[in-house]
């Protein structure tokens, strides 16, 4: 039990920075109906669907992320006659709202093609895929985001037609190591082409925008331009090399949108980012100091029972335990060590201990 404590100088305090990646592939198999679409959560609202990677009621499934689809108001597609006209337009005021912002005027401002928000193309009807926090940590790694579809999709939901796919693309965000942008109330975020060889500098080539810490996923509804359903059969969807995309991004709920994405899914692949911060101290004992115990068994009849009843021997303490005070010497933090350190005059200690967070 200490009794005397040391002061720790700037010298004695370093702050490191730290980023831990994990690879997390996230197959077709599982997202396009393993199992039997027990692992898609459908609700009564109708706004999105989500995606497990067990059966959703199974105890050990874990939520992958959530679809969802919607446009601007006033743009092309809005119709009262669409399906669900009025929340596929809550839906985009409500992610461009959390992703672009407002403008001076306090409007919402849209999902801007190249990430120039002062004009240019705007994504005025996009698809959403809301990543779990679980699988994203603190954030996407940039330039890691890859994801493949078909844009030739014969898949129904009912089975009705086979499941013919063809067509197969991948996008990402090639220059998002480099190239992010910062202009986002959520964050940093990378425009996704279908290759980094199709960069164009008017922004025709890109398909969407991955938000890094946010990990979520915006596409334009012409990313899967042969791959959306357009027609519906006895309320199930079938998708068709026919018919406009926009058609079918009107005509249809926003579950069956999502349906769409997951049945187009071929795979998607980033690396997470999980930021370690840590706080090292470097406690030194010099050689004068803490080679005595306070601890009340380390004498007997006024004598230090560890030098062996030969009054000429060095005091030994064994270190045990570091403890970091408060100015008012409040404990806020032990670190115990593996085993004890034997200290005596003839030595010196520096014992490292790291705080994380």
């Amino acid at each position: 039990m200490a009794q005397s404590f040391k002061t720790l100088l700037p010298e004695d305090v370093a702050t490191t920075r730290t980023l831990l990646h994990e690879a997390i592939p996230i197959t077709g198999t599982i997202v396009s109906g393993t199992y039997d679409d027990e692992n898609i959560k459908y609700f009564s609202h109708g706004m999105y669907e989500a995606v497990y990677d067990y059966p959703y009621l199974s105890s050990s499934a874990n939520h992958i992320f959530d679809i969802t689809a919607g446009y601007a108001s006033g743009s092309d597609f809005q119709d009262s006659s669409n399906a669900q006209d009025t929340k596929k337009i809550n839906i985009y005021n409500q992610m461009a709202q959390v992703l672009v912002g407002y403008d001076v005027t306090g409007a919402i401002q849209q999902f801007d093609v190249d990430g120039n928000l002062g004009g240019g193309s705007k994504m005025t009807s996009c698809y959403f895929l809301n990543f779990a926090r679980l699988l994203v940590k603190d954030e996407i790694k940039k330039d890691s985001f890859r994801f493949a579809f078909y844009t030739n999709n014969d898949k129904t939901e009912g089975g009705l037609l086979p499941n013919t796919r063809a067509n197969k693309k991948t996008i990402g965000d090639y220059y998002g190591q480099t190239e992010y942008l910062t202009n986002s109330p959520a964050g940093e975020y990378g425009l996704l082409y279908t290759s980094s060889a199709t960069r164009e500098p008017d922004g025709a080539s890109v398909r969407g925008h991955v938000y890094y810490q946010a990990g979520i996923v915006v596409l334009t509804s012409s990313v899967v331009l042969g791959g959306i359903p357009t027609t519906t059969t006895a309320g199930v969807p079938i998708t068709s090399n026919t018919g406009s995309a926009q058609d079918g991004f009107e005509a249809l709920t926003i579950d069956e949108n999502a349906n769409a994405i997951r049945y187009a899914y071929d795979n998607v692949d980033f690396n997470n980012t999980t930021e370690l911060n840590s706080t090292i101290y470097f406690c030194r004992a010099n050689n004068t100091e803490y080679n005595y115990s306070s601890n009340t068994t380390y004498l007997s009849a006024s004598e230090i029972i560890v030098k062996g009843n030969n009054p000429t021997a060095n005091p030994v303490s064994y270190i045990t335990t570091v403890g970091l005070y408060s100015p008012d010497n409040e404990l806020l933090a032990v670190a115990k060590l593996s085993e004890p350190l034997k200290k005596t005059p003839s030595n010196e200690l520096t014992l490292r201990v790291r705080l994380d967070y």
